[in-house]
C-alpha cells in the first residue's frame, strides 16, 4: 500500500545532522519546515542545502517550506529570566519598561496598550497564564492574575477573542521572505494572516523577490475564521494551526474549526496542513501516546493533505521514530478512510484540466485501474486529482524540479523524474515503463495516462487514455 496522507517535518537542533535527516527521509518526510522565528540565515541556507542533497542521494523530491515569524507579540525579558504569578496579584504590563521583576514586565509590541480595554482577557504562554485588565493607562496595561503559574522571557501574549492590530509582516518578515526565494522555498507559510489581502501582500513581495513556490496562509488568528473564503481564495494551502489559534477561540471550538478549514479548502482546490502536537509525547518517548495516534488519524480522515510535527522533530530526542510513527499511523487509517469515495457533487463551470481530473476519478472509480500517471509541467492536473480523492495512487511525472517538489504536499500524489520524451506517444511508453520499473503495475494492468497537446505545454492537459500495460510492446 502507497501512502496518500504526506508528512511535514520541522527541522531544528535535533534534526540538522546529515545521519539524522537521512534518517528522517528514509522513514517517509515529504515536506521540511524551516522556522524562521530560530535560527540565522547562514543555518537556514546549511539546513535547506543539506535537505537537498541528501534529498537527491535518497532518488526522493523534498519539499522545503519556509515558516514566516509574523508579529508573535511577546512579553519582554526578566531580570532574573523567570518569575511565579500568584493567582490574585497585581501585574503590570509596560511598554516603556527594560527588565520584568515580579510586579512588571515589558513588551516586544509596543503597540498592544493600544488594542486591549478594561475587562478583556489576555492569555500568555499558550494560555498557562490568565490575566484580566483592569486598567490601561498611557504605556501601561493594569491587570489581575486570574490563572497564575512560572512566567519565563519572551512568552507569547493573545488576547481572548482576537483583535490584535499588528500587521501581518513585520520588517524581519519582508526580510525573510527575500532569503526564502533565494532558498528557491516550494512554500512560503504566513504567519497571523487576518485577511486575504495580507496573503496578496506576502504573495507579492515573495514574487518580487524572484520567488515561485505556493503561498501557505497559518490560521491562527480568531479574525481569520470569518474571513476564510478570502483567505483561501488568496491563497494556495493552509495550515490549521491549532496552538495560537485554540488560545483565541477556545480549544474547544478547534476541532470543528479544523474540519471546517479542511472541508472548505477541498471544495476550493487548495492544500491543507494539520499542525500542532500531534506527536507531542514524542518530544521525549520513542512511541505516541493512543490520544496522539487518534488526532493524527483524524485529520487523516478528515482529509487533510499533510500531518506535521513541531518541536517533535525540532528539539525532541526521536525525530525519526516520529516520522515512522505518523507514517504507520496514516497507512493504517488510509486502508479505511472514507474520503476515497469519488465526489459526485454537480460540476458547475469547469475548465479542460478539471474535467481531466473529474475523468480519471470515475474512471479508475469505475474500472480496476492500478495506478495514474499524469505528464505534467506545472502540477496543476495532479492537484485537481487529488481533490478528487482517487483510490490509486497518482504519478506526477514531470522534468521540472520545482513541480515534483511542489507535489510532494498534494496528498495522493507521488513525484516522478521524467524526462526525456520528444514526443506524447513516446512519452506514454516511457510514463509504462516507468510504472513497471517501480513495481506499481505489470502487464495486463489498466492504467490512466493524462497528458497535454501539444505536449510539453504548462497548463495544458487535455488527453486523457486507458491503457492495458505491455500492449505497446506488441505493436
Amino acid at each position: 500500500m502507497i501512502r496518500r496522507t504526506k508528512v511535514v517535518a520541522t527541522l531544528g537542533p535535533a534534526s540538522s545532522d546529515a545521519k539524522t535527516l537521512a534518517r528522517m527521509i528514509d522513514a517517509g518526510v515529504d515536506v521540511v519546515r524551516i522556522n524562521f522565528s530560530h535560527g540565522t540565515p547562514e543555518e537556514h541556507r546549511a539546513r535547506v542545502s543539506l535537505v537537498r542533497k541528501l534529498a537527491r542521494k535518497a532518488e526522493r523530491a523534498v519539499g522545503v517550506l519556509v515558516d514566516l515569524q509574523g508579529p508573535k507579540i511577546r512579553v519582554g525579558k526578566f531580570r532574573d529570566d523567570k518569575i511565579q504569578l500568584e493567582t490574585g496579584a497585581k501585574f503590570v504590563l509596560d511598554a516603556e519598561c527594560r527588565l520584568g521583576d515580579q510586579n512588571t514586565v515589558g513588551l516586544d509590541y509596543k503597540n498592544l496598550p493600544n488594542d486591549v480595554r478594561p475587562g478583556d482577557t489576555l492569555l500568555l504562554d499558550d494560555g498557562r497564564i490568565v490575566l484580566g485588565v483592569t486598567n490601561v493607562r498611557g504605556p501601561k496595561i493594569t491587570t489581575v492574575v486570574e490563572q497564575g503559574g512560572p512566567l519565563s522571557n519572551n512568552k507569547g501574549i493573545n488576547r481572548k477573542g482576537g483583535g490584535l492590530t499588528a500587521p501581518a509582516l513585520t520588517d524581519k518578515d519582508k526580510q525573510d521572505i527575500r532569503l526564502a526565494a533565494e532558498l528557491k522555498a516550494d512554500f512560503l507559510a504566513v504567519s497571523f494572516p487576518r485577511s486575504g489581502e495580507d496573503v496578496r501582500w506576502a504573495r507579492d513581495l515573495f514574487n518580487k523577490a524572484g520567488g515561485h513556490g505556493l503561498i501557505v496562509s497559518k490560521i491562527e488568528r480568531a479574525e481569520a475564521i470569518p474571513a476564510l473564503d478570502e483567505i483561501l481564495d488568496a491563497s494556495d494551502a493552509i495550515m490549521v494551526a491549532r496552538g495560537d489559534l485554540a488560545v483565541e477561540v477556545g480549544d474547544a471550538a478547534v476541532p470543528a474549526l479544523q474540519k471546517r478549514m479542511i472541508r472548505m479548502a477541498r471544495e476550493k482546490h487548495k492544500l491543507t496542513i494539520t499542525a500542532t502536537q500531534m506527536m507531542e509525547s514524542m518530544i521525549n518517548s520513542p512511541i505516541p501516546t493512543r490520544a496522539e495516534v487518534s488526532d493524527v488519524a483524524n485529520a487523516v480522515l478528515d482529509g487533510t493533505d499533510a500531518v506535521m510535527t513541531s518541536a517533535e522533530t525540532a528539539t525532541g530526542q526521536y525525530p525519526a521514530e516520529t516520522i515512522s510513527a505518523m507514517v504507520r499511523v496514516c497507512l493504517e487509517v488510509e486502508k479505511e478512510d472514507l474520503q476515497q469515495q469519488v465526489r459526485r457533487d454537480s460540476p458547475g463551470r469547469i475548465d479542460v484540466e478539471n474535467a481531466i481530473a473529474r475523468a480519471t476519478a470515475f474512471t479508475a472509480a469505475g474500472l480496476p485501474i492500478k495506478a495514474v500517471a499524469a505528464l505534467t509541467q506545472s502540477g496543476r492536473t495532479a492537484l485537481l486529482m487529488s481533490r478528487m480523492a482517487i483510490a490509486v495512487p497518482i504519478y506526477a511525472m514531470s522534468s521540472v524540479i520545482e513541480t515534483r517538489r511542489r507535489v510532494t504536499l498534494f496528498r495522493g500524489v507521488h513525484p516522478v523524474r521524467f524526462r526525456g520524451a520528444r514526443n506524447p506517444e513516446k512519452a506514454l511508453h516511457m510514463a509504462e515503463d516507468e510504472l513497471i520499473k517501480r513495481g506499481v503495475v505489470q502487464n495486463g494492468d489498466l492504467i490512466v495516462l493524462t497528458i497535454g497537446e501539444p505536449f510539453g505545454r504548462a497548463g495544458g492537459t487535455n488527453t486523457l487514455k486507458i491503457v492495458k500495460v505491455g500492449e505497446h510492446r506488441k505493436i
